[in-house]
């Protein structure tokens, strides 16, 4: 892998790519430390420190920027929740879903409503915020010097602002860069957070010698669980395909012998950065409407029980909904059939795709529990030590950091692969 990262910075088209994304990434992790003009910082601060659990995982997928109150508060909650909304929207509204179909004119489309749905999103999670830091549970004082209502509209200015700078940023990442640029947001968030999380837990207690056993412990189990998170990563069912003989001009064409790849875990992380958005979108509803019976529900469904029940299914659902978007049955029985390629023991069109669909459904859920265990898990551990580094280092944030790499990993691979380099997969 090193070797193969000395020879991406060797090719000066790659190598300023990497540039590139470093920079923009730099340049947000800057961001996520900017205060709101008119934030009496420290006393912020302060205050968000003894908040519930949801308020404190929704600043760890905002990469300690809501603690900090800064202009990127807002993280990637936003885009991320009207993602999921033209998501549903393109199997529920046929416009949108023809939009899905009609290659770059379509997706350009979406990306355009997608937009307009985070600045939307922004708006009222903005407002919400606002609502929530001057109210009693907060107490947060403005600058008294700058009237009220201008004060109010220069803070909610700022937050959308900051959630439209930070979807530019991804969108030039995945444009001029190397990899998704919103995961990579994502993914830098996440990582932040860890060295911090690694003092945290080795100072958790009076104990010092047993609080750096457990960190080293911790590490330890999160560098064993990686390879096999990597494996079902790669997993794959591999449906045997057959091509007849035929006969084209004087050359025989076909006859050869194929597979169609199936992954087990097709959806990558979105399950779980879906499941986690919805799980903590009561908690943004919390911010907007300061309710307390809103905020018992936000905070209940942000850990124990309810929690680990609700991750489990939401997981399971988008890890199905999602291959089932991606993955078109009908459409590869279809191009099998115009190829002249068959299933052996299976008859071409109706029964290629109901086939398909059973293989499809069985290696699905496998992959949707694994992952699902990997979320819940570190999250049941938590609950019970408190320990600060589990949380950082939880399955969703080990899914997210260790998907995000691997698809960036494959992206500067198959870039490697045209200039006859080898590449991170040996």
């Amino acid at each position: 892998m090193l070797n193969s990262l000395v020879q991406a910075f060797k090719i000066p088209e790659l190598r300023n790519k990497i540039l590139f994304t470093l920079g923009i990434l730099v340049l947000y992790r800057l961001g996520s430390y900017i205060p709101v003009p008119g934030i009496p910082f420290r006393a912020f601060a302060d205050s968000f420190s003894s908040q519930g659990v949801s308020m404190v995982m929704l600043d760890l997928f905002s990469g300690g920027a809501l603690a900090n109150f800064s202009v990127f508060a807002l993280g990637m909650m936003p885009y991320i929740t009207a993602s999921i909304i033209m998501q549903l929207m393109q199997g529920v509204i046929p416009a949108v879903g023809r939009w899905a179909k009609e290659g770059e004119t379509g997706r350009r489309r979406i990306t355009q409503v997608t937009r307009y749905l985070t600045l939307g999103l922004a708006l009222i999670n903005a407002i919400g915020y606002l609502l929530l830091f001057k109210s009693a549970s907060y107490g947060v004082v403005f600058n008294e010097a700058v009237p009220g209502l201008f004060s109010d509209f220069l803070v909610v200015f700022t937050l959308v602002a900051g959630t439209a700078f930070i979807m530019w940023m991804g969108e030039l990442i995945t444009q001029h860069g190397v990899g998704n640029g919103m995961s990579l947001i994502i993914f830098i968030s996440v990582v932040s957070s860890v060295p911090t999380a690694i003092f945290s837990s080795m100072n958790l207690q009076s104990d010092f010698g047993m609080n750096v056993a457990v960190t080293a412990l911790i590490l330890l189990v999160v560098v064993v669980c990686i390879p096999a998170i990597i494996f079902m990563e790669r997993a794959q069912r591999r449906i045997p395909v057959s091509y007849a003989k035929r006969v084209q001009g004087r050359k025989m064409m076909g006859g050869q012998s194929s597979y169609l790849p199936l992954k087990v875990n097709a959806a990558g992380v979105i399950p779980i950065i879906f499941a986690s958005c919805l799980i903590y979108f009561p908690a943004q509803l919390a911010a907007l409407f300061n309710v307390e019976w809103l905020s018992a529900a936000a905070n209940a469904m942000s850990s124990g029980v309810v929690n680990w029940i609700l991750t489990t299914i939401l997981i399971v659902f988008f890890a199905y909904f999602y291959t089932s978007m991606v993955f078109n049955p009908q459409e590869t029985a279809e191009n099998l059939q115009r190829q002249g390629g068959f299933i052996p023991g299976v008859r071409p069109g109706e029964n290629t795709v109901q086939y398909i669909k059973d293989v499809l459904h069985r290696v699905t859920l496998p992959g949707a529990l694994f992952i699902a265990i990997i979320a819940v898990v570190p999250s049941i551990l938590f609950f019970f030590t408190n320990n600060s580094l589990i949380q950082a280092f939880g399955g969703t944030s080990i899914l997210i950091m260790i998907g995000v790499a691997l698809d960036t990993m494959t992206k500067v691979e198959s870039q490697l692969k045209m200039y006859n380099y080898d590449g991170f997969f040996k």
